[in-house]
């Protein structure tokens, strides 16, 4: 009897529909036409025993039994779901061959492997288990899956890194949550200060974000524009760059900050005479964007629609599991296999019918272009997210899942259509000894961008969208050239210039007919919100101190996972660290206390992100769980005698605390339960 384990009762339906008919339910399995069952976990059957599962002693929350690190270490079954843990452990006794059907990531791997191996079954059982990875719950689909099983061994280091990155979280949460409760407790603070390896730094962006806000000092800065005429009367516009002989009145910007200095070169070169030093200029073609992952798809949702992270992940695992109108949610790859490029005209057909708005996009797709996003060495266990074969009436959807379902869509239309052509043109002139560029950008070929909103608002967002390919091209360089001033802003939108610049030669001789000095200030960094928090996680490199961590995260770039970023962000609202202020994101009094008390080192991702790494490359077979344990295990321990001299003075008379009546002789004493 083979046994397919799926990771929740919908994947284990949508597999047993695949199977041969007739079905048999039973409690907790359902068993197909030629004999073999389909069973399923309710997600973590099993999770990390409690500390006192290790000694009595524990329970008690005590600094003198920190480090706590177990020897052997133990999972233990999840009282709510212990019926379901039964029925599988006697399916497992009973089966010949077992197939892993957990969701194709890192946690669906572990947590039926982890059953498996609870149950003490024989090596031989282990070593011939199968492995089916199913990224799409319409039945076609799951067949294909079915007949090609893999061996469950091959993905022993995605366990592996499963199992290393479940223990890390366990070492840092439970020692440094009972560290910091304790001295927060000795500091008159009431209730539990929760550490987390990724909470922490997740918060200490937020705190140090909201502090470079309060302590920004805003500063005057000055540009100059000028107005260049040709010899045939044809005007434009340019901007002063400021030369290394100036550098002493810059900031590390490249902004200047002496108005004299450029009143000074302003009154230079009016009426005087200018010479073209250099013109270049050129087409230039951006492929579309490639498909979504889960963090690229909350991020674009977060600022088309403002949904935070769990909310868009709870529409996309309605939008899998109930509708099957994409396919698997929380993938961390952008890329699709070639043969998924087979059944493009099916997908393609499915969205028309579901999607209404995206009727005429379908109408203008191109299925003979083949873009880069299908490659199969870009793609392990999951691919890209994209709508499956499936079309439904769009009507019945909620507003929250249309909108999630059309950027899904669109985003994979966008494949099927040609590049987005512009041309670039620069003009560099030199008046008075003072360098002034010009740059022009006119769009030649929508391409894939008339898939996009229109208006200016929407296509605002689209351009600044960190996933768009077009970003770079379409940002206006401030510190390098400008072919307008503010009085003449109409000029440029978007990058791209509404008027063209004059046919010139380099050696042109050109006249500076007007100089205009342009005051600005420097402005503060803008307070995190759902799509720049998201952002800020995928791409962590930027917030890391550490040349060398900065070096390792090119390609594992992120802190947290694709499946866990939402609930860590929900879990830090929870908590009390984090709240909102409208669409801004904000750390509270006692978040901001944490973080500012703890060792500067917690309060930054560095480490954290260069685990995430580390983890990467044990799922990657470039590194062993030993490699990666010991050091953790030693720098905790370290962590924990800078720790315990830490005093939360700032969080006296803070936080809440739940309270029990407990009999002491004649005496009521009230003591705070531990959360």
């Amino acid at each position: 009897m083979i046994l397919y384990i799926a990771e929740k009762p919908s994947l284990g339906r949508a597999v047993a529909d695949a199977l041969p008919k007739p079905h048999r339910k039973g409690d907790g399995f359902i068993t197909v036409g030629n004999g073999d069952v389909v069973s399923w976990c309710i997600g973590h059957l099993l999770e990390q025993a409690q500390p006192e599962a290790y000694d009595a002693e524990f329970k008690k929350w005590s600094t003198v039994h920190l480090p706590i690190i177990p020897e052997q270490w133990k999972l233990e079954v999840k009282s709510n779901t212990r019926k379901q843990f039964t029925v599988l452990k006697k399916l497992i006794k009973e089966a010949d061959t077992l197939v892993n059907v957990g969701d194709p990531d890192r946690e669906g791997q572990i947590l039926i492997d982890e059953v498996i191996n609870h149950c003490k079954v024989s090596k031989a059982k282990i070593k011939s288990a199968q492995r089916c990875l199913i990224s799409d719950l319409n039945t076609s689909a799951v067949k294909k899956s079915l007949a090609k099983l893999r061996s469950n061994t091959e993905f022993i280091p995605l366990a592996t890194s499963a199992l290393a990155r479940a223990r890390a979280d366990w070492l840092y949460g439970i020692n440094l949550t009972r560290l910091c409760t304790l001295r927060g407790q000795k500091s008159g603070f009431s209730g539990v200060l929760s550490v987390g390896r990724v909470q922490t730094p997740l918060l200490g962006l937020v705190v140090h974000r909201d502090l470079d806000i309060e302590n920004f000092i805003s500063k005057p800065f000055y540009e100059v524009f000028v107005e260049l005429k040709t010899s045939s009367n044809e005007s434009f516009k340019a901007k002063w760059k400021p030369s290394k002989a100036c550098e002493d009145y810059m900031d590390e910007e490249g902004r200047v900050l002496s108005r004299k200095l450029a009143e000074t070169v302003a009154a230079k070169v009016i009426n005087r005479a200018g010479k073209v030093v250099n013109v270049v200029q050129g087409k230039k073609k951006q492929a579309a964007p490639l498909p979504y992952n889960l963090s690229t798809l909350q991020i674009d949702a977060a600022k088309r629609f403002g949904l935070s992270a769990k909310q868009v992940l709870d529409i996309c695992q309605q939008l899998y599991e109930r509708h099957k109108l994409i396919t698997y949610p929380r993938s961390d790859c952008r890329y699709l296999p070639k043969e998924h490029y087979a059944d493009s005209g099916k997908v393609i057909a499915a969205i028309a019918k579901t999607c209404g708005k995206l009727a005429s996009a379908v109408s203008g797709a191109d299925l003979s272009i083949k873009s880069k996003a299908w490659n199969d060495c870009k793609v392990s266990a999951h691919h890209a997210i994209i709508p499956t074969m499936k079309s439904f009436d769009g009507g019945r959807l909620s507003s929250g899942e249309a909108n999630v379902y059309e950027l899904v869509a669109r985003q994979y239309l966008i494949q099927f259509y040609p590049p987005f052509e512009y041309g670039e043109k620069q003009i560099d002139t030199e008046v008075e000894g003072g360098l002034f560029i010009a740059k022009q950008k006119e769009v030649l070929k929508e391409g894939w961008k008339v898939l996009f909103p229109t208006n200016k608002a929407s296509q605002q967002r689209q351009e600044n969208s960190p996933n768009n390919a077009s970003n770079k091209a379409t940002k206006t360089d401030d510190n390098n050239a400008s072919t307008a001033s503010l009085s003449d802003a109409g000029q440029i939108q978007d990058g791209f210039a509404s008027a063209k610049l004059p046919n010139v030669k380099k050696g042109n001789e050109l006249l500076c007919t007007d100089a205009q000095l342009i005051d600005k200030q420097t402005s503060p960094p803008k307070h995190f919100n759902d799509a720049t928090l998201l952002g800020a996680m995928t791409g962590i490199a930027r917030y890391v101190n550490d040349p060398a961590i900065k070096k390792v995260l090119r390609e594992t770039d992120g802190l947290g996972t694709e499946a866990t970023r939402a609930g860590i962000i929900e879990l830090l609202f929870k908590r009390e660290f984090l709240s909102r202020k409208g669409k801004e994101i904000r750390a509270t009094v006692i978040g901001r206390q944490l973080i500012t008390s703890l060792p500067a080192n917690m309060g930054y991702p560095d480490m954290t992100a260069h685990w995430e790494s580390q983890l990467d490359a044990i799922s990657q077979r470039k590194m062993n769980y030993n490699q990666f344990m010991q050091p953790m295990t030693q720098d905790l321990s370290q962590l924990i005698d800078e720790v315990s001299r830490v005093e939360f003075k700032g969080l006296q008379g803070l936080g809440k605390a739940s309270f029990k009546k407990r009999k002491t002789g004649t005496k009521k004493k009230f003591t705070a339960k531990k959360k």
